[in-house]
């Protein structure tokens, strides 16, 4: 798989272009159902639509190691959902002296526990956030939230959901020394915009691309208003959907890698998937 990884990293579209040496006008657009197509053969080979049609809830729990500087920091967490608009990921670190951390929403509540905290005042600081930047920085972190669980939810189902519809466009394959990986061009709410990579062979998602500006690491999120000054660029983030096995009749990534301008930033095992387990609902509220 480290070898497919790197081969998607030289990955070049090929679909729809003309041959060398043709004076040839622009390509046609490819056809609108074979995204459609992808979608399907996707979703088929990782269980079918009727065993993912059924999964109500979802429960995972796994590891990730997050490079942080020269560090490598362990993470245990437990991811909980109940399709289609609820969602919560709670993170524990057994290395640093810091609680558990819930990041996640309730339709269109977000949930962040322990709840951010503005920095203590203090002479000639910075006054303390509006009214008007705290609703927007819940805004920005409900978007964001639910971006997450879209990303999660196109490499585990290769699905889209009401909470955060998506609609998607094929555009061609990508050669790769191992084979081909089908091209599909994803969009949604709130300029949602990502690339998801579908092996032409086993039809398994293996990677999606999107760009965005580096988020802050787990469990240090942000307890006031956003930084002023000039942002950061976008730089490209890849995630990696590896080693898939069988749960409950479902094909399931069990690895994925996050790499942040062409850099590992996160490895994450999964280790048990349980579907339709029970949620503890008290999980989807937001701290008081």
């Amino acid at each position: 798989m480290k070898q497919v990884w790197l081969a998607l990293s030289c990955a070049v579209i090929v679909a729809g272009s003309p041959t060398s040496g043709q004076n040839a006008g622009p390509a046609p657009a490819p056809p609108a159902d074979n995204a459609a197509r992808v979608i399907a053969d996707a979703r088929e080979a990782m269980g079918g639509d009727a065993r993912l049609a059924a999964v109500r809830t979802l429960v995972v729990t796994g590891r990730t190691r997050q490079v942080r500087g020269d560090n490598l920091v362990p993470i245990e967490f437990e991811i909980q959902a109940e399709l289609p608009d609820k969602f919560a990921r709670r993170d524990e670190f057994p290395a640093q002296d810091q609680g558990p951390t819930v990041i996640g929403f309730n339709g269109d509540r977000f949930v962040q526990i322990p709840p951010p905290q503005p920095p203590p005042a203090r002479p000639g600081g910075p006054p303390p956030p509006t009214p008007q930047q705290l609703e927007a920085q819940a805004r920005a972190q409900l978007g964001n939230a639910k971006q997450d669980f879209a990303r999660l939810m196109l490499g585990l189902f290769a699905a889209s959901y009401p909470s955060h519809p998506l609609t998607f466009a094929y555009v061609g394959q990508a050669e790769a020394p191992q084979g081909r990986a089908d091209v599909v061009d994803v969009k949604g709410p709130a300029d949602f915009a990502a690339r998801l990579f579908v092996d032409a062979k086993t039809h398994l998602p293996i990677m999606l691309s999107w760009h965005a500006r580096q988020p802050p690491p787990r469990g240090r999120g942000p307890g006031g208003p956003p930084p002023t000054g000039a942002p950061a660029p976008p730089v490209e983030n890849r995630l990696y959907f590896a080693e898939y096995r069988s749960f409950d009749g479902l094909q399931l990534p069990t690895r994925v890698r996050r790499a942040v301008a062409g850099d590992t930033t996160e490895e994450t095992t999964f280790d048990r998937f349980r579907i339709n387990a029970r949620v503890d609902p008290r999980r989807f509220e937001p701290a008081g």
